[in-house]
């Protein structure tokens, strides 16, 4: 059945943490920042798409994703690199 309501996918980062996860929205507007937590994936998921409804309703601008280039794949990569360099010069 359809209520005639438009619905759009969001892609959602989800981060486990010692404490808890941490769950936040990809392809938001700069200057825009959406962040949901919780003891558990669910939870955490829960709470960022309910963080994303009220920001949407409550948003006073008509769009708060930026559509022009968005995240088709999203990779999570490993580096290193030095802390405390000396800078010569």
């Amino acid at each position: 059945m359809n209520s005639g309501v438009a619905m759009r996918k969001i892609k959602i980062v989800v981060e486990r943490h010692e404490d808890g996860y941490l769950a936040y929205p990809l392809d938001l507007r700069n200057g825009v920042a959406i962040v949901g937590q919780g003891e558990s994936y669910e939870e955490a998921l829960a709470d960022v798409t309910s963080a994303i409804k009220f920001t949407l309703e409550s948003s006073s601008e008509s769009e708060i994703f930026d559509d022009e280039l968005p995240a088709v794949e999203v990779f999570v990569a490993e580096i290193e690199v030095p802390v405390n360099a000396q800078v010569s010069g």
